[in-house]
């Protein structure tokens, strides 16, 4: 949902204005934001955003913090920048605090000399937190010093987004060269140093993506790198120029343990399906294990066509003895429409509540309840033969899928004498398509693993894969949570290449991680 940007009336002026925060985000990736910068997030009532590299950085940020992504993304539509001046003024005044997340380091390229200057004659505070900024670290993760007792007595660090207003004579002058936002001019960049006299054999690297796991450096001269980048898509890049350039060969192995240590899944790239609006813990598992995770959602959840039957359930909650919850979307419909109906939380006190899975589980826990029963093995075929006590007589809610979920367990438990009541508390449907990275991964073919956490993923990835009409999965190892996830890849792609041992998400990681060290996954992939 789009928040509204319009911020309520200020509060008296004798009111003390909170601080705003501009905060450096760094290189994107989550273990590159400062311990001062994480604080904040936690802290922030407000957060006005840049388009990030990585979304994970939102993941410290409270669920009732106001989220306002503000663009700033080159080639891309994005808030103007007198916009994002008046709604740091406005929160400030309004007496909420306030985060401004900017990419980088706020004072290289951050275009935050206009918020200062409309925060200060507004008379709100402000502090500036640093970040690590990509000029000076993709060069470092790069294995490309940017001074050097021999080849590179300085650098200079200038913006390639206007290569009109460089001043093309003195760049010639410097050793060394840092552009940043110089991707989509690279050609007018190469060219305007040519004419002022530098070699066309002077080194260049383009460094993409620095400090992530998909980070790539491709080098060249002046002369040739525009033709050994062309059909390169567009991506975060830093530009180096200068003869520190050549160590990059040298230390390579650098470069490469820097990947690598403690990186069981270094140089994979995994495609995590899931459902639409859903943070990946499992995403941020992967990432931090040295995969390049992306992620693409398989389903979207939304309410019921119709009300009535929960409606009717929770108006007549004192004759079931348990409830049972087979996901997490069915503990948050159920709660939420218990709370939108006027109805207080003790209305649940009288039952006694079976939860299937682990995340289900914590989910419940969140909401403030604990679970009377979790079957062994984290799955629901498992529920009714452990049942704690005889099911005969007794009376069981089910707050289920709409439409396509499984009837197994109610088939169970009707057979062994109760009465039970499957109730559709929520819908899942199929996206329109695949995100545009998983798309443009599975495209170039670079994806190594997809995984699936239901077997409803894995039909409705089915379905997006069959409708984009150009994609193969022949080299793509196929994952599964457990036993009826593999069931649906073995009737859908024919195979399951790795289930997880345990039924959980942590217990998918484990089983990609040993996969990945096999020799033969390595070499088919």
């Amino acid at each position: 949902m789009t928040p509204n940007r319009d911020a309520p009336s200020p509060r008296s002026k004798n009111h003390p204005r909170p601080t705003v925060y501009l905060v450096g985000a760094g290189l994107g990736d989550v273990g590159y934001l400062t311990v001062r910068g994480r604080e904040l997030l936690r802290r922030a009532e407000v957060l006005i955003y840049d388009a990030l590299a990585d979304d994970r950085l939102l993941q410290w940020v409270s669920s009732d913090c106001l989220c306002l992504n503000v663009g700033k993304r080159g080639g891309q539509p994005s808030t103007p920048q007198s916009e994002i001046d008046r709604l740091l003024v406005a929160y400030c005044l309004q007496g909420r605090r306030v985060v401004r997340l900017k990419a980088g380091d706020p004072f290289i390229f951050g275009r935050s000399t206009s918020e200062l200057r409309a925060l200060h004659q507004a008379n709100c505070p402000v502090e500036v937190v640093p970040g690590i900024s990509s000029a000076l670290a993709a060069p470092l993760l790069a294995g490309i010093p940017l001074t050097d007792a021999a080849l590179s007595s300085g650098f200079a660090v200038f913006s390639g987004h206007d290569p009109d207003r460089l001043p093309s004579d003195a760049l010639t002058k410097l050793d060394t060269l840092v552009f940043l936002m110089g991707r989509r001019h690279l050609p007018q960049i190469c060219d305007r140093l040519l004419q002022q006299g530098k070699s066309p054999q002077t080194p260049i690297a383009l460094i993409r993506w620095a400090g992530r796991p998909q980070q790539s450096v491709c080098t060249g001269t002046l002369e040739n790198i525009v033709k050994r980048t062309a059909g390169h898509p567009p991506s975060p890049t830093v530009i180096v120029i200068g003869e520190v350039v050549q160590l990059h060969e040298e230390f390579r192995g650098f470069e490469e343990s820097m990947a690598t240590k403690f990186s069981p899944l270094a140089g994979k790239t995994i495609l995590v399906t899931r459902s639409s609006g859903q943070s990946s813990n499992f995403q941020t598992l992967l990432t931090h294990a040295g995969a390049n995770a992306i992620s693409t959602p398989a389903l979207e959840i939304g309410p019921p066509s119709s009300w009535d039957e929960l409606d009717n359930a929770i108006d007549n909650l004192s004759k079931f003895d348990w409830v049972v919850f087979s996901s997490s979307n069915g503990i948050e419909y159920l709660l939420d429409r218990l709370k939108e109906k006027g109805r207080d939380v003790r209305s649940l006190s009288g039952l006694k509540i079976a939860v299937v899975g682990r995340k289900t589980a914590r989910i419940l826990e969140q909401r403030g309840f604990n679970a009377d029963f979790i079957p062994p093995d984290f799955i629901a075929d498992s529920l009714v033969e452990n049942f704690p006590e005889p099911v005969a007589g007794k009376t069981f809610l089910c707050p289920r899928v709409e439409t396509g979920g499984r009837t197994l367990l109610a088939q169970q438990f009707t057979e062994a004498g109760a009465t039970v009541e499957m109730v559709p508390a929520y819908e899942s449907r199929c996206p329109a398509s695949l995100e545009p990275e998983a798309l443009d991964a599975l495209r170039r073919q670079t994806v190594d693993v997809v995984t699936f956490a239901s077997s409803k993923t894995v039909r409705n990835f089915a379905q997006l894969v069959h409708d984009a009409g150009d994609i193969s999965l022949d080299n793509v190892a196929i994952a599964s949570i457990g036993p009826q996830t593999t069931e649906a890849c073995l009737d859908l792609f024919g195979r399951c290449d790795i289930e997880a041992e345990e039924y959980t998400i942590e217990g998918l990681y484990q089983a990609i991680a040993s996969y990945s060290q096999q020799p033969t996954a390595n070499s088919q992939q």
